[in-house]
């Protein structure tokens, strides 16, 4: 089994590979622009778990880049079986503040991403009747966020792609199904005072904030057979947050 994790050389996509490699997976870990990053994990985890694993450039904003490394995927590991689409960018303003540029490189490169490689990728799920695409959202993507509106429209829109590609490839075999994470304690957390952080931390009635590897479960499971029955469906990782 061959599993493609968009946006993998660091943060929750890191994770995400790392826990796949652990289950024997071949693995196929992308990046954009940490090339350094994703080479070093990919010898990690092939050194480590004894699989196949490689570091494949690709900016998921771009069809025709997404298109080219599926081929270079294709050629080297074989074709993807699970997908998992992970890639995403981030940025706080005000909405007024938002420029065009912003707008169309946090729909592109969260939203149009997922479409661009689900459609690379389905083919040969559906030739074979059996696949599965995970989609990582955010819970502002559920309700919303402050300051945040193109990430959460991009977000909302991850999870109606979910919902309806879902039924769509469901009569082929292909199982699709996303995790929305709460506040996972990653890079993208850096611009946040500790004082932020930790009030952040409060309001969740786990009293702790997430990890990367918390959202890597979640994601593995939803692409393994004990989820075989499931999907469609949101999972949320969230701590308990109420939103």
């Amino acid at each position: 089994m061959t599993v493609l994790v968009t946006g993998s050389s660091r943060g929750i996509g890191a994770a995400i590979a790392r826990a796949f490699a652990e289950k024997k997976y071949t693995v196929a870990i992308n990046y954009n622009k940490n090339k350094e990053s994703a080479g070093k994990l990919a010898n990690e985890l092939s050194e480590s778990f004894g699989i196949r694993c490689a570091a494949f450039y690709g900016d998921v904003s771009d069809s025709a880049s997404v298109r080219k490394m599926f081929e270079q995927i294709r050629a080297e590991l074989g074709e993807v079986d699970a997908l998992v689409n992970n890639a995403g960018i981030s940025s706080q303003r005000l909405f007024t503040d938002i420029t065009d540029e912003e707008w169309r490189q946090t729909l592109s490169t969260n939203l149009d991403g997922a479409f661009y490689c689900s459609r690379e990728a389905l083919p040969h799920m559906i030739r074979q009747k059996s696949g599965v695409i995970v989609n990582v959202s955010s819970m502002w993507g559920e309700v919303g966020a402050s300051c945040e509106v193109h990430y959460s429209a991009a977000k909302a829109g991850l999870i109606g792609l979910t919902k309806a590609l879902a039924k769509e490839v469901a009569p082929s075999g292909v199982r699709v199904n996303c995790v929305a994470p709460g506040v996972i304690m990653t890079d993208m957390m850096k611009s946040f005072d500790e004082r932020t952080v930790e009030e952040l931390r409060l309001e969740t009635p786990l009293e702790k904030l997430g990890t990367p590897e918390n959202v890597a479960a979640a994601v593995l499971f939803l692409a393994g057979d004990d989820s075989s029955f499931i999907t469609g469906q949101i999972l949320g990782v969230n701590g308990g947050m109420v939103i």
